[in-house]
């Protein structure tokens, strides 16, 4: 799949491709705005998509959406990581293979586009990418947890471990890093952060089910 949008600027297009690996400058900015733009958009199509869904709902749906696992499977369609440039170290690790890089790459890619060609372009990309994917999106009532522990339970497999890894910022404003780590049917893992340990857990665990969905198919 071609990435759908023709740059004005090439030097914006492959600044979005530039790793902190290689030195300066590199990507990290532009993957920071495009987080926020992808959020964005990703949110206004789910609140047009379900008008009766709930706020956590809409969360939830959001969560399965925008993760770096389901970032970097977009990324490969797009081919993001043949035009990756890295540092040495992360050529010889495979770093064009890794998911937190490809999924960085196509929120950086993301914020060029809407640099270089503006908002609405930016939103048509996004829809572009993002329509089927919502259209057939599976809505549960059900918060993650609840859908993990049914999945691997339903598979006769143990219950997910959740693991507080840190915590930062003043107590009227923590955030907190949780683990959510599975060992059977196959291993996995994942971390969110989030303003309770609560919805970090929820994040987590919806990641991880969604790895354990696509590793099942």
């Amino acid at each position: 799949m071609s990435f759908p949008y023709r740059f004005k600027d090439d030097a914006l297009a492959a600044l979005a491709l530039t790793h902190r690996s290689v030195g300066k400058p590199n990507n990290e900015r532009l993957e920071f705005l495009g987080d926020a733009l992808l959020g964005a958009f990703v949110a206004e199509m789910l609140y047009a998509a379900h008008p009766k869904a709930s706020e956590g709902e809409l969360s939830r749906l959001r969560a399965q959406l925008v993760n770096g696992d389901a970032l970097a499977v977009i990324a490969r369609e797009l081919e993001l990581g043949d035009g990756l440039k890295l540092g040495p170290g992360e050529l010889k690790s495979g770093g064009f293979r890794r998911d937190s890089i490809l999924a960085d790459a196509f929120e950086a890619t993301l914020a060029a586009v809407f640099l270089d060609g503006g908002l609405d372009a930016c939103r048509k990309v996004v829809r572009e990418l993002f329509a089927e994917r919502i259209a057939t999106l599976h809505r549960s009532s059900k918060d993650a947890k609840t859908r993990l522990q049914e999945w691997l339970q339903g598979k006769g497999c143990g219950l997910p471990h959740y693991e507080l890894v840190a915590t930062h910022g003043e107590d009227h404003a923590k955030t907190f890093d949780v683990r959510c780590t599975v060992t059977e049917p196959a291993a996995a893992s994942a971390e969110a952060s989030a303003p309770s340990r609560r919805h970090a857990e929820q994040d987590a665990a919806e990641q991880v089910l969604a790895q354990l969905v696509a590793l099942a198919h």
